[in-house]
């Protein structure tokens, strides 16, 4: 029986023709630009958790607190939310990093008559408290320490790239979604023409006792059909288009990114648009077998 299905649903395939080659077209076109807008949100989303674990807050202090109250300082401040660990930094080993820094021009710092860096405290954020929100509460919380002077290291960028992910998102959803409602539209079209065409054999396979089920089932299968090999043909384009771009764009995205490497589609993902594809198509089946109740 499913040998004899699967048979009919190939026939059926051939009898659309360019219809059912359009639709798979169709089909290849969505999952490809939603596959590649998921390529650029994934790589962009991973520059942002390797960037997050980088971000330091910066708290500037009135004074240079004696040793027991710098230490009850570090921990008030590392009882809060979003904060990973806390590092106290003397007026002195200021100094003695603007000396590094300054390399060859060390002597300009020597030449201070006082240390006119203040205290610090350095602050690495949990993956919670690196992001937009997280990161905002706790430079509240900060700024409200009697002892902070100022707030640096501000996360603005942080933001940014919270929003270029989001709408890098939103663009490949409304991309695909447009493209999927054509393919399904066509593959409805073919299935309709398939329809028409089988329309006497139908009536003839009715007539003789055939189930429901022989007679509707190969029009689903034919529709799901157009899906599956759409979704193939998306994943070898995206292959193509990595294995073509990706390692002239390896260079550019390591200096602006961090990113060794460009990172593909996992297997989930591979599966998960063969079954979106198949799905599509097999939506597009099923509308159009709703033409033959009667």
């Amino acid at each position: 029986m499913l040998g004899f299905l699967i048979g009919e649903a190939l026939r059926d395939l051939r009898r659309a023709g360019r219809v059912a080659v359009a639709a798979i077209l169709l089909i290849t076109l969505s999952l490809a630009a939603l596959g590649g807008f998921w390529l650029v949100s994934t790589n962009v989303g991973q520059a942002a958790a390797r960037w997050r674990d980088r971000v330091r807050i910066i708290v500037y202090l009135k004074r240079e607190p004696p040793p027991a109250e710098a230490q009850a300082l570090v921990e008030r401040v590392q009882a809060m939310a979003g904060v990973a660990t806390v590092r106290y930094v003397s007026k002195g080993e200021a100094l003695g990093t603007l000396k590094q820094v300054l390399g060859k021009d060390a002597s300009v710092a020597e030449q201070l008559p006082t240390n006119p860096l203040p205290a610090s405290l350095e602050v690495t954020l949990t993956a919670d408290g690196a992001t937009p929100d997280g990161a905002r509460g706790l430079i509240a919380q900060l700024s409200a320490l009697n002892e902070a002077e100022d707030i640096g290291g501000g996360i603005d960028w942080i933001e940014r790239l919270a929003r270029g992910k989001r709408l890098l998102e939103i663009i490949g959803l409304g991309v695909g979604a447009v493209l999927a409602l054509a393919a399904i539209l066509t593959v409805t079209t073919a299935t309709t023409l398939v329809l028409h065409l089988r329309r006497q054999e139908l009536e003839i396979m009715r007539l003789v006792g055939a189930p429901e089920v022989v007679v509707r089932l190969p029009l689903l299968l034919q529709g799901m059909l157009q899906g599956l090999l759409g979704a193939v043909m998306a994943i070898w384009v995206l292959i193509a288009a990595y294995a073509l771009a990706g390692p002239r764009l390896e260079p550019l995205v390591s200096q602006t990114l961090g990113l060794e490497r460009l990172a593909f589609l996992t297997p989930q993902t591979v599966v998960a648009l063969m079954f979106a594809g198949t799905m599509l198509g097999g939506c597009g089946g099923w509308l159009a077998r709703g033409r033959t109740d009667r």
